[in-house]
């Protein structure tokens, strides 16, 4: 059973301007909630692997929980940042993983590669809500690192300290 954990924001209130609204209307279309034609354990790595490599306290916190709800092992979920050296994901798995990872941090000449690589397993359909849920992520992941959302369990710990 996954404690309690409540978040603080050390940076900024996100309600203070309107683009939390509509990034709240864009994880209703392609969230970890929203059905799409893309297999939902799927749609959770790469939402996971988003996470992982912007590294958000609060969004890898959230999705490794998804991740399970999703039927996803426990090992799946640990060996994700070293998918590349792994049996555990399928080729379409790992295409879209590279996808995922290319788009995150925008490798402006690999990129058409991997959009490619995705066309051997996916449609046009499943390909688009793949780049959403990527893109998604990539804002929910900016915006919880820009307001500085960060887990608590029993209160803030002293200044200076981490457990």
């Amino acid at each position: 059973m996954t404690e309690e954990v409540t978040y603080v924001n050390r940076r900024f209130d996100p309600d203070v301007t309107g683009f939390h609204a509509i990034a709240k209307d864009m994880a209703a279309a392609v969230g970890y909630t929203a059905e799409l034609s893309v297999e939902r354990g799927l749609a959770q790595l790469l939402r996971l692997r988003v996470a992982q490599l912007n590294p958000c306290s609060y969004c890898l916190i959230l999705h490794t929980d998804a991740a399970r709800d999703a039927g996803l092992s426990a090992a799946k979920i640990a060996h994700l940042p070293s998918w590349r050296e792994s049996t555990m994901f399928s080729d379409a798995e790992a295409a879209a993983l590279a996808y995922t990872e290319a788009l995150t941090v925008f490798d402006q000449a690999a990129f058409p590669a991997h959009h490619d690589a995705l066309t051997r397993f996916f449609d046009e359909t499943a390909i688009a809500e793949i780049a959403a849920v990527v893109i998604n992520m990539n804002l929910w992941t900016r915006l919880k690192l820009a307001q500085g959302a960060v887990p608590v369990t029993d209160g803030p710990a002293p200044d200076g300290e981490r457990s």
